[in-house]
């Protein structure tokens, strides 16, 4: 079943991220991405409905730019991510970062 989620998530990303790919040197705007492939795992706001997809609002921008950074080179293993990752400007990864981190998370720690 997991798989089955993951791989309809690659197919709709998949779908749009190549069709949206900015012009060499214009990244593209973090919510337009968001709204075009991250949406379908993870939600607009980074709290993911969707069975593994972690939840990114909330978190660090520096440590979610460094994990799409990871994925397209390698260090970072998964289909899905790579392949989204490797058509992502660094500038891109960075305003993606920093637009789930202004994200409300709606993880909870234990008291």
């Amino acid at each position: 079943m997991f798989s089955r989620l993951v791989l309809l998530c690659f197919i709709l990303g998949a779908s749009v991220s190549w069709s949206v790919q900015a012009e060499e040197g214009e990244p593209r705007d973090a919510a337009q991405i968001v709204g075009e492939v991250c949406v379908g795992c993870h939600g607009v706001d980074g709290n993911a409905m969707v069975m593994g997809a972690p939840k990114l609002g909330g978190q660090k921008a520096d440590y979610l730019a460094k994990s799409l950074m990871d994925y397209k080179t390698g260090i970072r293993n998964n289909a899905v991510m790579s392949a989204f990752s490797s058509a992502l400007s660094e500038k891109e990864m960075d305003a993606l970062g920093k637009y789930f981190e202004s994200q409300d998370s709606t993880l909870s720690v234990p008291r």
